[in-house]
């Protein structure tokens, strides 16, 4: 018995003692859960303070639409149509309200009913969500890819002119907003070279599924937008990481590196890179946000039915369920980058270890 009650102690102080190791991963996700909590209160909050009563636009738009079908506008159906697509009842007491609309997105993942589409907000919103991620995640992977290949070329011929000319067409890029390259590629090589397509996710009247032509014709169709994403991110993580890749050049360890006869090639990929990218890495992980905050207006350019597509969309059409669903989504996809930043610095870098004093940003 005695034994036993010593393994069972042993046990709770092992457990015990992993618990407050993981002590720093679980404020993270503390943090991220408040964070979640709070942007979600903001988000019911300006629907209500909204000018113009956005449940009443609501009732006139049902209104107007029963009209057209030729049926009597019924208050009472008018006001259970608005409890549908908004998840709560506008005519109850505010607090009610949010409390109905946090049961409703916490337990149900119930975002509401799209005015425009009919259909529920979260079935849309995750319909569209890898088409979103497809553009966005190729366009970062490439953007910051080259972003460190050139950087350290930059610095590794420092004083050059291939470090003069390319700062100066890095500098450039960094200052063209993205929609402009996006009208650019959309103008240039959609409509004057007829290279790719202007619109469109794939060519209608493929068959859907794993074979070669669909696929390829998804490529097709998300070039441009892949191309245009890569310019938010490209430009200044090239001269970030030309910056670092200077400041690592001149470092000790490296003259030492070259004394032991260490080649150029490893010099610079173990020694060099693997340092001077550190930085770029938390500055990718939380561009997650810049590029999916992007894809809103990218979309709607190139008529490419992701999540920022049907979030312009909403806007225009004062789909208020549609919108505060989607600013939920981009809040997430941000915690998720942050929280896989914050989770996976201390393996990039094991200086950083994983205690209090490691934070990404």
């Amino acid at each position: 018995m005695r034994q036993y009650l010593d393994r069972t102690r042993n046990g709770l102080v092992s457990l015990f003692g992993v618990l407050v190791g993981l002590r720093y991963y679980w404020e993270r996700i503390a943090h991220a859960f408040v964070t979640l909590f709070a942007v979600t209160t903001i988000t019911f909050a300006l629907f209500r303070l909204m000018p113009g009563s956005p449940a009443d636009a609501m009732r006139a738009e049902f209104e107007r639409r029963l009209a057209g079908q030729g049926q009597a506008a019924d208050p009472e159906v008018i006001d259970q149509m608005v409890r549908v697509h908004t998840g709560f009842d506008p005519d109850k007491p505010i607090y009610i309200q949010y409390v109905e609309y946090l049961r409703d997105v916490i337990i149900y993942q119930d975002f509401g009913q799209s005015i425009q589409y009919g259909d529920p907000v979260f079935d849309i919103l995750f319909a569209a969500m890898p088409w979103s991620i497809f553009i966005s995640v190729y366009g970062l992977a490439f953007g910051y890819t080259a972003n460190i290949l050139l950087g350290a070329a930059m610095a590794y011929k420092e004083g050059s002119r291939f470090d003069s000319y390319s700062t100066v067409g890095a500098t450039f890029l960094n200052s063209v907003p993205y929609y402009v390259g996006a009208f650019f590629f959309l103008a240039f090589f959609a409509y004057d070279l007829g290279w790719f397509p202007g619109s469109g996710r794939y060519s209608r009247g493929l068959e859907q599924g794993l074979n070669p032509e669909f696929m390829l014709s998804i490529v097709h169709h998300g070039t441009l937008p892949i191309m245009s994403s890569f310019i938010v991110g490209f430009g200044g993580g090239a001269l970030a990481m030309r910056g670092n890749s200077v400041r690592i050049l001149g470092e000790d360890y490296l003259r030492v590196a070259r004394l032991r006869g260490i080649s150029s090639t490893r010099i610079a990929t173990r020694y060099v890179a693997r340092n001077a990218i550190l930085p770029l890495y938390t500055q990718m992980m939380i561009g997650i946000a810049a590029i999916f905050s992007s894809s809103v207006v990218l979309e709607y350019i190139f008529t490419y039915p992701g999540v920022g597509w049907y979030t312009y969309d909403a806007i225009m059409r004062r789909d208020y369920p549609l919108l505060m669903g989607s600013f939920l989504f981009f809040t997430i996809v941000t915690l998720i980058g942050i929280l896989i930043a914050e989770f996976t610095y201390g393996i990039v870098d094991p200086r950083a270890g994983s205690g209090d004093q490691s934070e990404a940003y």
